[in-house]
């Protein structure tokens, strides 16, 4: 059944969410400003969102110590990679189109800022070892061209309560032992089996 209330083009849209003020393009860079390369510097996680050719997406968290995302200069930043679950999904959607959104997160900070361009992979060792942390190099290292900068409104962080520990689960887990199991169709232990694989790879396999 047809839903009536679909919203099919975007003057049915702009009938709900109003036009923005004018005044709102101002905020809206076409590179890193001082401001942004701050905000840049102080974050220690980013959300990369990709596309593949045929329009599917991916987003994937990448966090490190403060800083660990370079500002080559005002158009240009440097993400470098860390041993990871080798699926490459983001690095594959970047071979195919090329295009990247990024999302800093700062703890306790309400606002983000958001940065959209295009993006290319390196393998230059004098970048990756540029990148490098406890003395290893990156992997690989992804340069982002800026098309644009700006922040985001703390609305969302507001609304849920983000950075209020009084609100977050206790002890909640993502069970991701006991997913794999059930999808396999394996024995109870082996939820048990993946979740020390797990608990080790994060003590040995972050760099």
């Amino acid at each position: 059944m047809t839903d009536p209330y679909v919203v099919r083009d975007e003057s049915e849209l702009r009938e709900i969410i109003a036009e923005p003020n004018p005044m709102l393009a101002q905020k809206i860079f076409d590179h890193v400003d001082p401001y942004a390369k701050r905000f840049v510097e102080t974050s220690p996680l980013i959300f990369v969102s990709t596309v593949d050719a045929r329009g599917d997406l991916d987003v994937s968290p990448k966090g490190d110590a403060p800083g660990f995302v370079v500002v080559e200069d005002e158009k240009t930043l440097l993400i470098p990679e860390r041993p990871g679950n080798k699926l490459a999904y983001g690095f594959r959607n970047i071979l195919a189109s090329g295009k990247v959104g990024l999302i800093f997160v700062i703890p306790g900070v309400t606002e983000t800022l958001r940065i959209n361009g295009s993006a290319e992979l390196t393998r230059d060792p004098a970048i990756l070892e540029r990148l490098a942390a406890r003395n290893r190099p990156a992997i690989l290292a992804t340069r982002i061209k800026v098309e644009e900068s700006f922040f985001h409104c703390g609305k969302a962080f507001i609304r849920s309560s983000t950075w209020k520990s009084e609100t977050w689960p206790e002890g909640f887990k993502a069970d991701i032992g006991k997913q794999f199991a059930s999808r396999s169709g394996g024995p109870e232990e082996l939820a048990d089996t993946i979740e020390e694989g797990l608990q080790k790879d994060y003590e040995t396999g972050l760099y």
